[in-house]
């Protein structure tokens, strides 16, 4: 009896044994993704969900042939207003595009012929998804425009992650100017954008992405999007002098046929440095978006910016539109027209410098309620800083702390709290706001001015302070 007992145990030890082999080889199956070995075996699994596929590493091309033969068909996640070349519709899937580059020829922006010549070149509809390491690349000229719009990504649905991904954009009109002949409605030269990455939708999240910007658009820009994310990120874009862009006077370019009249309705003015595309990282106060299925009219709300880079942007972070929570943290701006300008909110240990614009901007009076910590970098070369501002403070109750990593600060630079809020689209005679209940702890030697229409200012500058205003205690120490 006990050796039988003894023989039952051994037998269940056994078949144990094999049957838990059996569940780790069934569940190391279930989690080895499927592998396609080109773009068109690629396209099916887009839409469907709980699947892993990972795309043959290699280098890919789409071109204007490609469109025509119907090899990317004109997909679209909304109403049919755009083309779409990678529609992601499925659910709790992952893609992974680990040494793959996909090269989209600039031709395909204005191959498509339906519906109005929008083109986005990725865009997720569905939810819980997450898509990894594609290195996508416009591949030609700067100069070869869409029909209409292009974007390269857009985001769509709720709880999406795009992670790893290395963007070039290219191709737009006109490219060469900014934002000085026209940026939306009202324009002198009429444009054609490019931009590189739209965030809609619900918690959807853009993560460790690089983008190189070489076209006139946004860089990464938030529309329609309640708690997006974006960490991680690097943003490079493009600069021009307004003194270089007048070398084309007399030579038949689109600014010299139109004698340089912006679309602020004077002429281009020089000394100014300007990005050749938008916003390194924007928030709009309207947009769409569809989730399940649903389409939302909306603003955006609570967006969070962690541990991002923006170089040579019109600004590096502008959530002025944005509502609800806006969190700032270790994001540097370098070189850009204006560094941070989120309106109310909080701007945690960031860094910007002042070089072509100021380090800290407030766009409206009505703005209230900022904190903001941001330390000012120096910069190598000559400063093309054609507003004369280090920061500009207007509105109301803000609590703002600058501090310093500049040995000598530029003189010419000022902080401004209240009065002109002039940038290169605007005069001094255009913009001049009131500034109020100011707490500046200014730990920079940059000299701060308090305009005349300051009052009930407080706090502390190791630069020299000029104060124009009524009732203000900043004190020099």
């Amino acid at each position: 009896m006990k050796n039988t007992s003894i023989k039952l145990f051994s037998v269940m030890l056994k078949n144990s044994f094999f049957f838990m082999l059996l569940l780790v080889s069934l569940g190391s199956k279930a989690q080895s993704p499927i592998v396609v070995n080109s773009l068109k075996e690629l396209l099916p699994y887009l839409e469907k969900s709980n699947v892993k596929v990972k795309l043959k590493p290699g280098v890919y091309t789409i071109s204007a042939k490609d469109i025509q033969k119907g090899n990317f068909p004109a997909t679209s996640g909304e109403k049919n207003i755009a083309n779409v070349l990678f529609l992601f519709s499925g659910n709790n899937s992952e893609y992974d595009f680990t040494k793959v580059t996909v090269n989209v020829k600039t031709e395909v922006l204005s191959a498509f012929t339906t519906p109005k010549g929008e083109l986005y070149e990725v865009q997720v509809i569905g939810n819980n998804n997450v898509i990894k390491n594609l290195k996508l690349v416009d591949d030609g000229s700067v100069h070869d425009a869409p029909k209409r719009r292009a974007t390269n990504i857009v985001m769509d649905g709720k709880s999406n992650r795009i992670e790893g991904f290395h963007i070039t954009t290219r191709g737009s009109y006109p490219y060469g100017y900014g934002e000085a002949f026209g940026k939306g409605g009202k324009n002198v030269i009429s444009h054609r954008k490019h931009s590189a990455f739209l965030v809609r939708g619900y918690k959807n999240h853009a993560k460790n992405d690089t983008i190189i910007h070489q076209s006139y658009g946004h860089a990464i820009f938030m529309q329609a999007a309640d708690w997006p994310t974006i960490e991680g990120c690097y943003v490079q874009g493009a600069m021009r002098s307004t003194d270089e862009m007048w070398k084309e006077e007399g030579k038949g370019t689109d600014a010299d046929n139109i004698g340089f009249v912006t679309a602020f309705g004077y002429k281009l003015p020089k000394g100014y440095m300007m990005c050749l595309g938008e916003e390194g990282i924007r928030a709009y106060n309207g947009g769409e978006t569809t989730i399940d299925g649903v389409e939302y009219k909306r603003g955006t709300s609570n967006p969070t910016i962690l541990n991002c880079t923006v170089k040579n942007m019109r600004a590096g972070v502008t959530l002025t539109h944005a509502t609800g929570k806006k969190y700032v943290a270790s994001t540097t701006a370098i070189g850009c027209e204006r560094g941070f300008c989120i309106g109310t909110g909080d701007i945690v240990n960031c860094f910007a410098d002042t070089q072509h614009g100021p380090a800290l901007g407030v766009d409206y009076p009505s703005d209230k309620g900022m904190k903001a910590e941001i330390t000012l970098l120096p910069y190598e070369g000559k400063s093309y800083n054609g507003s004369g501002h280090a920061a500009i403070i207007v509105g109301s109750n803000h609590k703002i702390t600058l501090r310093n990593s500049v040995k000598n600060a530029d003189q010419n630079l000022k902080i401004n709290i209240g009065g002109d809020n002039r940038t290169i689209g605007m005069l001094a005679k255009d913009e001049n706001y009131p500034a109020s209940n100011i707490e500046l702890h200014n730990e920079t030697n940059y000299p701060v001015v308090l305009d005349d229409n300051s009052k009930n200012c407080t706090g502390e500058s190791v630069g020299v302070v000029v104060d124009n205003g009524v009732n203000n205690q900043i004190v020099k120490r």
